[in-house]
């Protein structure tokens, strides 16, 4: 159903090493802000591009602090800009346990914490050790969550909370939302790492990562009309898979997508994985989603 880029993997290589976890954006201006993780500094990063192909070099923008006691590495974020404030929610670890944190910056690319604890900590069963990729959104004056839960090394469910102020959240009663679905081959082991967009017609769309086993993962989706309850998945599951012998051989992981109107298509872009290198691609469908291209 998408069509990967014939230059795949778009950003990233041997210099930057693993880049994981990308969350983009298309700014004000047209132009796309690209945040994603890099491993070999256990910082977040962001790049920047004109056409969502072409990025700049990667720049950190928050480091990890050890002395925190939990985020020893940090990665998986987000960013929204509210007013003149730039939002950062991002996943910090420590100890095989991961937690949510917040950060703000007045430029996009500096950022300082608010506060020194995380924001969204594990404490139900079934988030198990780790809270994780934010995927955050901010509509009628509330802060909208969606994150991961469960295993550290890959989550295992999905989730959802509120706030007022984007510190202080409300998980709702009646989570997990959205868990795999064991029928389905490809995401029979767990789901994880997602993004949230709303939709002009079928409300909300749910990207997120299906995982067949724990090494072996690809790209999804699915819909609900308020983005929390009966969810309905696409019947062209999975949308991007690995390619036998590519750079993306082992694993599609966590995408990212933005539909661009005056073109109709979606671009995706995703990590894919080939051994332990990982590097960032893009896949592209001509046309949007229907209510029909759901079960």
């Amino acid at each position: 159903m998408f069509r990967k880029h014939p230059d795949n993997p778009i950003y990233g290589g041997s210099a930057t090493g693993t880049l994981f976890d990308v969350t983009v954006a298309r700014q004000a201006d047209g132009t796309f802000r690209m945040d994603f993780s890099w491993r070999k500094n256990h910082t977040v990063a962001v790049a920047f591009s004109a056409d969502g192909e072409h990025w700049t070099p990667p720049q950190s923008t928050l480091a990890p602090d050890p002395a925190s006691g939990w985020e020893d590495m940090i990665n998986r974020n987000c960013v929204l800009k509210i007013g003149d404030t730039y939002k950062m929610w991002y996943t910090g670890q420590a100890r095989g346990h991961s937690f949510i944190g917040l950060a703000e910056s007045a430029d996009g690319i500096s950022f300082r914490r608010v506060g020194k604890e995380p924001v969204l900590y594990p404490e139900r069963p079934w988030e198990g050790a780790s809270v994780m990729n934010p995927s955050v959104l901010y509509e009628n004056g509330v802060f909208r969550m969606w994150y991961s839960a469960g295993e550290t090394y890959e989550p295992n469910v999905l989730a959802y909370a509120e706030s007022a102020d984007g510190a202080h959240w409300r998980k709702s009663p009646i989570n997990p939302i959205f868990v795999n679905a064991p029928q389905n081959a490809f995401e029979q082991d767990r789901i994880g790492g997602c993004q949230m967009i709303p939709h002009k017609t079928l409300g909300y769309l749910l990207f997120y990562i299906g995982y067949h086993d724990i090494d072996t993962a690809c790209i999804c989706c699915a819909y609900s009309k308020n983005g929390v309850t009966q969810f309905r998945r696409c019947r062209q599951n999975p949308l991007v898979i690995p390619t036998p012998g590519a750079w993306d051989a082992d694993s599609c992981y966590k995408p990212s997508a933005l539909y661009d109107e005056k073109h109709d298509l979606w671009r995706v872009w995703y990590n894919g994985r080939n051994g332990g290198a990982e590097y960032v691609g893009l896949a592209v469908k001509e046309g949007d989603f229907s209510e029909r291209d759901f079960e």
